[in-house]
Order: structure tokens, then sequence, then C-alpha cells
């Protein structure tokens, strides 16, 4: 029997002894709340805008919004769906529904009819917690050809009194009369059922993922799989006492809802929370909250890097700064830390191993591969192996190129009622991630590309992101994605969409002539094309299926 290269973990050299340390975190969320309450219970949890919860009282709001789900008939085990944006509302809503006994489904508020339709009835949701006014705008008609039963809506001006016109632009609806106000039912008072504490092994949510291709399908995240990304971000990212978490990624996204909400949530401390993302606001939190620790996309630091009020005070009060869930080049990195101080660690993750399974360690730099330029994303914890496999399935020498496979303790058991994509995805536990990358000798994790998105220009293989890279280091280039586009002679071409920094100027020649100096002939772009901005998810990645869209619709 042929032993793992992989399984020796040459990444362990590179931690810290806290961050060795083996984790078998036990409870859930609700128990590391009460946990809280019994030890900093005046502590500030909540900070969104002016307004401020504390431990105990975001523990005797969502008690009540349990009590009333479960008057209202929610059963066990039943399904919530939340589509809110970063406010009180959305925690109170999960932690309430989490009381209650139930499964979260966190919904995108971008989604469509026909896409929270298709997430209502997949996972046979029996309630529906959603702002007034998407309730009014569409989700009325949308919940009606659903199994959904009980509707909270809720306004988020609620808990807060600045009205930032950036961000809360809009003004509170009328009650509808088929549905109970949110904010209404959590001052109400009422006790949380008993002996519905979540146990480990319970299904904490179903999140929704497009995963390699196809249709969106739920991971099921269990209160184990959240325990402990949370306690390895506690142990591992070395903040202080009461540390301060800004919500920079939304919390219904894996990223949001753990490295921010459970980590926060799991050390006491306090999460700053800003409704969406807006550059203006968020500089405005950081210089009011002083925040320790945030992650997010890489585009969410161009965006904030652009401001024309930023400064390096508003990020001295940081002590981590996390990237995660959309390409990392390492142009920006250094830029950044240019202008503003901080070094952006990387990480890699997905929803269907609970958010990060490798990161770049507080005490650490990411080294970048010099072959490719491609900037590590971090090391596995100790917990966990990353493997890379060619397509048979069989592991691969340490540098060489393949699929990233992962095993441990923050890998969902699979999906919801999907029981043939569990079993292809999941072999045996362990998640095939559909992306490439490969890792070198000491455990740095490298991702080159999704495997889908490969280019196949004349034969040889192009992987978008080594594109990109080039191009963010142009000094003109604030947003850069590489597609693949039909190509009578070549098969595909390579195409590249860029937006530019405020006041920069820059011709698609000149730009395709940049990365011809820095790359083989068929890798660099034969069309560039400019536009002002680069169509993205509520996360932050770049959506290059649209992009490719625009290119076959023209």
């Amino acid at each position: 029997m042929t032993v793992s290269r992989y399984a020796a973990k040459p990444w362990l050299a590179l931690l810290t002894d806290a961050q060795r340390a083996p984790l078998d975190p036990a409870g859930s969320l609700v128990h590391a709340l009460r946990r809280a309450v019994s030890e900093t219970p005046d502590r500030v949890f909540l900070a969104y805008f002016d307004g401020r919860l504390t431990y105990r009282e975001a523990d005797e709001l969502s008690d009540s919004v349990a009590g009333h789900l479960a008057a209202r008939g929610l059963e066990r085990g039943e399904r919530v769906a939340i589509l809110l944006q970063n406010s009180p509302l959305f925690v109170l809503a999960l932690l309430g529904a989490w009381k209650a006994g139930a499964v979260v489904v966190p919904v995108n508020p971008m989604y469509k009819s026909g896409e929270v339709t298709h997430v209502l009835r997949d996972a046979d949701v029996a309630a529906l917690i959603c702002s007034d006014r998407a309730w009014e705008s569409y989700l009325r008609d949308t919940a009606a050809d659903s199994p959904v039963r009980i509707v909270l809506t809720g306004c988020e001006l609620d808990f807060q009194t600045r009205g930032d016109t950036r961000v809360l632009a809009f003004e509170r609806l009328p009650q509808p009369p088929d549905a109970d106000d949110l904010t209404t039912v959590a001052r109400r008072g009422r006790p949380a059922p008993e002996n519905r504490a979540p146990a480990p092994g319970d299904t904490a949510l179903i999140s929704y993922t497009s995963g390699t291709s196809g249709t969106p399908k739920g991971a099921t995240n269990t209160h184990r799989n959240i325990m402990y990304n949370a306690e390895r971000q506690r142990t591992g990212l070395g903040l202080p006492e009461a540390p301060v978490y800004f919500a920079l990624a939304p919390l219904f996204h894996i990223t949001g809802m753990v490295c921010q909400l459970g980590a926060c949530l799991n050390s006491a401390g306090t999460l700053v929370l800003a409704y969406r993302f807006e550059p203006g606001v968020v500089l405005d939190a950081f210089a009011e909250h002083r925040p320790h620790y945030t992650v997010g996309p890489s585009t969410a630091f161009m965006a904030l890097a652009a401001h024309p009020d930023v400064s390096r005070d508003h990020f001295s009060s940081f002590r981590v700064i996390s990237s995660g869930g959309a390409p990392l080049p390492p142009a920006l990195v250094e830029k950044f830390r240019a202008g503003f101080g901080p070094y952006i660690r990387n990480g890699y993750g997905l929803t269907e191993c609970t958010a990060p399974c490798a990161s770049v360690p507080p005490h650490l730099e990411a080294p970048v591969d010099e072959a490719s330029g491609t900037l590590a994303v971090g090391v596995p914890g100790p917990d966990t192996v990353v493997r890379i496999v060619d397509d048979r399935g069989e592991e691969v020498p340490f540098g060489e190129q393949g699929e990233i496979v992962v095993r441990g303790p923050q890998v969902v058991p699979g999906y919801w009622q999907r029981p043939d994509a569990t079993a292809e995805t999941f072999p045996d536990g362990e998640l095939r991630t559909g992306d490439i990358g490969f890792m070198d000798p000491e455990g740095w994790l490298y991702v080159v590309d999704r495997k889908k998105d490969m280019i196949n220009a004349s034969g040889f293989k192009v992987w978008p992101r080594e594109v990109e890279d080039v191009l963010y280091t142009h000094p003109a280039v604030r947003e850069a994605a590489v597609v693949g586009v039909p190509d009578g002679y070549r098969g595909e071409t390579v195409k590249a969409f860029i937006s530019l920094r405020p006041g920069a100027e820059a011709d698609p020649a000149a730009l395709a002539a940049y990365c011809k100096e820095k790359l083989a002939a068929y890798k660099y772009p034969r069309q560039v094309e400019i536009l002002p901005d680069l169509p993205k998810t509520a996360s932050g990645k770049i959506l290059r299926r649209e992009l490719r869209s625009l290119t076959h619709d023209n």
C-alpha cells in the first residue's frame, strides 16, 4: 500500500504550537452565545452604525424569535430561509432559528425570483425571514409558489438611527397583513422553546452553491463544521481580548458566516455591521469602530484602495486582514502594503468545507511561485489533509498540478437530498474541489484556477489566473478578468476584460502588448475590452461566466 506524501502534513512545521494544537470543539454557536452571556453579558456584540446590542440583549431578542417560530408551528429540523443584508436582523433571525431547532437556509438578497423559488422548493422551506421591501417587491408571489407557511419581515433601518443614505436610502413600509414584523416579535419577550438546542452533528445550514456546474445544490454544513472553523479562527489569529470584527463579507456567504460572525461570537467579540459593501461607508466604520480583523474578496480591497478619502489611518487598528472568495493577485498585496501598511493574508476554502481549509498564518507571509507568479493561498490546519490528485484520483508529486481534494472536520457530509452529487463530489468523505492547484514540499498550497475555466488555445493550456496576475501589475489596472472566447484558427483565444483605476488611462493594444512582454506567446490576450466595472457576485467574486456570455452576445 502506497503511503500518502500529503498525509505526512509537511505544513505542520510552519505552524505555531497554538495553531498545531488539535481541536474538538463542542456545542454550537448557540452554546457560544450563552457562554458569552454568562461571562460578558454587557459587552457589545453587534454594532450597526450608531446602534448597539449587548450579548444579553441579543440573547433575549433571539430567544423571542425562537419562541415565536415554535408558537407558529415550526418543528425541530424544519428549514428557515433568511434573505437579509448585514444587519442585526440577520443575526437575530439566525440565532432564533437555531434556538428553535431549525436548519437555516441563507439566501443571497441579489437572487431573482426564479433562483429563490428553486431554493425554497429544494430545501422544502417552512419559514421565510426577509426584508419588508423584498417581500413587497417580489417575495410574496415567490413564496406563494413554495412550501413556506410562516413569514417574518423586517426593516433594516431598525437598531440604528443614523440612516446613512449611502446604503440606507429607503423608507419603512407599512406592515403587511400576511407577515409578522421581526423586530416586534424579537421585542415581545417570549422564551425560547425547551429541549431544542442543536447538537454538534445536526445540520446548521443548507448553503446553496453552484459547485463545479449545474443547478445550485445545498451543502449541509453541520454545527460541528461551523464550530471547528470558528474555533480554528479564534486560536489561530492571535487577536486581542474582546476583539472587534468588521463584517466586510456578507453574512449569508459562508466566509462571512464563519470567519466573521462565527469567529466573533466564539471569541465573545464585537461584530460591526454596515448593511452592505459601500467603500465610503466601510472606511467610515473602520475609523469609528477601530476593528482588529476583517475578511473580504480582493475586489473589495481594490475598491477601498481606490476611494478618494482613503488613508493609512483607516487600517491602523487591524491586527489581521484576510482575503477569500476571489483570487488575490500578488501585485495587489504589495500595492496595498505600500499604500496603507497591512499585509493582506490569503486564504482558501469553499462552501463545502465551511469556509477556510487553508490560510496564511499571522506570523508568516505567503510565498510566490517563481515559475507561475501565483501567490500561495496558505497552509492547511493540523486536522486537515489537502492532497493534489490527477484525473484518475492518484496523488501527484509536490510541485505538480492537479485537482485539490480536502479531508477534515470542516468538510460537510454532502449535499441536501442529492445522493448522486454527494457520491461524486465527496468520495469516501473527501471533497473533490474542482480547483486546480499544487503544493510545494513545505506544505504551501497554490490555487491555479477552476478546472472548468481552463482555456485551450491551439492545444496549449492557459489558466486565466496567470494572465490576470500579470495584468494586475500594470499601474492603470483596477480589476481584471480573463476568459476563453471562440476562435476559428486557435479553437479558443484569450480575452481580457479590464476596469481602470480612477484617473488612469490605457488603451487595449497597450495592455495586450504589456502582457505579451511577460507571458508566453500563446498566453497573452489577443483581445482586451475596457469596462467601467466588472460584474461580481454579492461576495465580490468577478463573474467570468457573465463576461463569457457578454462576448457571445456580441
